[in-house]
């Protein structure tokens, strides 16, 4: 798969997010809408991401995200990398609990884009 730009691979890894549980909350749905809103001003058609993210194996969940953090991670900023951490909280967080599952693709976030400081 060739490399995605920042909305995109923002959109994979909020919908990989929302997957996770197994849960379909429309009010993580909101999340996504909101971040949608903010990172692609202008009407784009997802249908063919949706399309790739329907026909992704659940076995390669992790796999396309952390494809998908290092697509996003070049092209952004520090700021930007912790807003969408603030997202992906939000959204995880949207049905009132984080399964362990949605912990471990969070904990791959935080991992990957914060620097620890010696």
């Amino acid at each position: 798969m060739s490399k995605m730009n920042k909305p995109i691979a923002g959109y994979h890894m909020l919908m990989l997010l929302s997957a996770v549980d197994g849960i379909n909350s429309g009010k993580e749905d909101l999340v996504i809408e909101k971040w949608i809103e903010n990172e692609m001003p202008v009407k784009v058609n997802l249908d063919s991401e949706i399309e790739v993210l329907s026909a992704l194996p659940v076995d390669d969940y992790m796999i396309h995200f952390q494809k998908c953090m290092g697509d996003f991670y070049e092209d952004t900023t520090e700021k930007e990398r912790n807003e969408f951490l603030q997202y992906a909280i939000n959204l995880t967080k949207a049905d009132k609990k984080i399964t362990r599952t949605e912990n471990i693709y969070l904990d791959e976030l935080f991992n990957e884009w914060t620097e620890t400081l010696i």
